[in-house]
């Protein structure tokens, strides 16, 4: 009775005795209609807690028992269904006891599983706990070309692996039918393209039939592709393009590998840079450059034992492992490359000569890992690039002061250019009559911590890491407007200010010249530009250009004077060889129309020598040394007077 009372008051309720029902996200309320075509026309609030339970349908449909209260009667109904969308859950609702209902919705739920398990996109496998097939899905039919109707009761392990993998996973598979945990393996499968590379994403269900039937699903995905992708990934990770030797990680994974497996031996770096190779690569193209880098591998290699290992971490370098090695077997190879890259390379039509510097450290002594045994080797080699290229050097921690002054200018003079701690002082260029036509600007670092550094000290690095690219410019304007200072006052001079090679790139200095040349009401730009040997000859068009760039604005750009070292000056009333030298340039430069300027004049002898031999213009300490912009206000007043 109680039966067809509840069904009768569902069915007077909703119209229907298998009513369609929705539950949304955003709403407790329960809606009702009599198919799933039709819109509700009943609702039911729910409880909280009601509405989070029917929240936990997941797409696969299932059921649940849930006692709502109808006209003032409290029902028992019966709720199939499942989430349809990211925001509704929907199915159809009976009386508890409506068996045939619920049956019906019940076997539509299977029904729709086995479809997804049959139409999956993943290679599908159930298996017993004896490892015997279950199910076999159609894209595992497709790879392999058997039917499931073949392989149902078969074991897995025989159908798809080798003897001794079989045994491994009968092991394994007994291990995890006692533990119930989910886990992923990778396995190759012969199928009808060959053997191919499966993740299988492994889990343990049961049946619903009993609580020890226990089945494991077994998703499989085709990941040959993906894994054969990563591997020529790591091959490349790991080997230089162009020389197909190992590149820097490989080699630094080699070094650590020597090191912890050396015992008591020694593990030896050779760190090579090649001296001339931009200019070659420049001069001749990338393609000629990359086979050059080919050749020059081959070379190196032939100045090796049999277990020592080259590598190319990148540019124009080359590093050289030597495991249970000595500093005197490390120094005999790299004598041996270096004698062989002193040999010419052909290529083509063209020879080419590069010859390179070595740097060379030791484990333990110099490191106990590939960070530190590679970066020592490296300070090494640029201290023989400093010494005269084309020679090796071993490493010993005083270098590291190189290193670590490096550091100190690389941060600090980036924030003098910053904070104004650069200051420009004047020396006076005296002609050969006394008088003052010109001055030449310095530029001085007033460091907060080491005081007033002189520009030996830091200029080498600014052309190295660039910097010198805003000093110049900075230089260039500062001088512009120190000069219009002086020509409000009177004082009209030109002031000399040097241009190196890294400078020429910089095409922005002629916009922000000519800028101030007109705020300051300048007809002609004041300075004159001395340009550096290095210009010249690292690149003689770039320079005809900038040449005529700043002759264009005014700018005066010296090309027809000499200028004497102070090296040669130096004693030179006394040094007869310096005066033979002197006496020769001038004579040159005479017979070619060029200025010769003395630098570096401390004495009244030097002084007079130089002018009795046709010097045109003198600078040093003996008139004048370098000073700010105010005092040599000071000081070219007191000349004046003096003249």
């Amino acid at each position: 009775m109680k039966t067809v009372r509840e069904s009768t008051t569902l069915y007077n309720f909703l119209g229907s005795h298998n009513p369609y029902w929705r539950l949304t996200e955003s709403s407790d309320v329960l809606r009702f209609s009599t198919t799933e075509t039709t819109e509700p026309e009943r609702t039911l609030q729910l409880s909280a807690e009601q509405a989070a339970r029917i929240r936990e349908m997941t797409v696969i449909t299932s059921s649940l028992m849930m006692s709502l209260t109808v006209d003032e009667s409290d029902l028992s109904v019966h709720l199939v269904g499942r989430k349809i969308n990211k925001r509704e859950w929907a199915g159809n609702a009976s009386a508890w006891h409506d068996t045939p209902a619920v049956a019906r919705d019940l076997s539509h739920g299977l029904s729709f599983a086995e479809q997804v398990v049959s139409e999956a996109h993943s290679a599908i496998v159930i298996l017993d706990s004896r490892g015997n097939i279950q199910r076999f899905n159609r894209l595992c039919e497709d790879y392999t070309g058997l039917k499931e109707h073949d392989v149902i009761g078969q074991s897995v392990f025989k159908l798809f692996m080798s003897r001794r993998e079989a045994a491994a996973s009968r092991r394994n598979n007994r291990v995890f039918f006692r533990s119930g945990n989910a886990y992923e393996v990778e396995l190759w499968i012969p199928t009808r393209k060959g053997q191919r590379l499966f993740l299988f994403r492994n889990k343990f269900v049961h049946s619903g039939s009993g609580k020890n039937e226990i089945f494991l699903i077994c998703s499989g995905t085709d990941i040959t592709e993906e894994r054969r992708a990563q591997e020529r990934l790591r091959i490349l990770a790991n080997t230089d393009s162009i020389t197909g030797l190992p590149n820097r990680n490989a080699m630094q994974e080699l070094i650590d590998h020597a090191i912890n497996h050396a015992d008591n031996n020694k593990v030896g770096v050779v760190y090579l840079d090649l001296d001339n190779f931009k200019k070659v690569n420049d001069a001749y193209g990338h393609l000629f450059g990359d086979q050059l880098l080919r050749d020059v591998s081959l070379a190196i290699l032939s100045c090796l034992e049999h277990d020592q290992v080259l590598a190319r971490p990148g540019g124009d370098e080359f590093l050289v492992l030597a495991s249970n090695t000595s500093q005197s077997a490390l120094e005999a190879m790299a004598s041996r490359i270096l004698t062989r890259l002193r040999l010419p390379f052909r290529i083509g039509l063209i020879e080419v000569y590069t010859s390179c510097s070595v740097g060379i450290s030791l484990s333990p002594e110099h490191g106990s890992d590939s960070a530190a045994i590679i970066r020592h080797a490296d300070t090494a080699m640029y201290t023989a690039k400093e010494g005269g290229r084309g020679q090796f050097c071993v490493f010993t921690p005083e270098m590291n002061q190189r290193v670590f002054e490096y550091l100190w200018l690389d941060t600090n003079l980036r924030k003098a250019l910053e904070n104004d701690q650069l200051v420009i002082h004047y020396q006076p260029k005296i002609t050969w009559r006394g008088e003052v036509r010109s001055l030449e600007a310095l530029v001085r670092w007033q460091s907060p911590e080491r005081g007033l550094i002189p520009p030996l000290d830091f200029i080498s690095y600014a052309e190295e890491s660039g910097l010198i690219v805003p000093l110049g410019r900075w230089v260039i304007l500062d001088v512009v407007r120190q000069v219009a200072k002086w020509r409000d006052k009177g004082i009209n001079l030109r002031v000399a200010v040097n241009i190196s090679a890294r400078q020429l790139a910089d095409q922005t200095i002629f916009t922000a010249l000519k800028q101030v040349l007109q705020e300051l009401n300048f007809e002609y730009c004041p300075i004159d530009v001395e340009l550096t040997e290095s210009c010249l000859i690292e690149n003689d068009e770039l320079a005809l250009s900038v040449i005529q760039q700043f002759s264009q604005l005014g700018a005066q750009v010296h090309l027809d004077a000499i200028k004497l070292d102070q090296v040669f000056v130096r004693d030179i009333h006394k040094q007869p060889v310096s005066q033979s030298l002197v006496r020769a340039i001038v004579a040159v430069a005479q017979a070619l129309n060029l200025q010769v300027i003395a630098e570096g004049v401390e004495s009244a002898k030097e002084d007079a020598f130089l002018t009795k031999n046709g010097i045109n213009e003198r600078q040093g300490f003996l008139f004048a040394k370098p000073m700010p912009a105010v005092a040599f206000e000071r000081w070219y007043k007191r000349y004046l007077k003096r003249a």
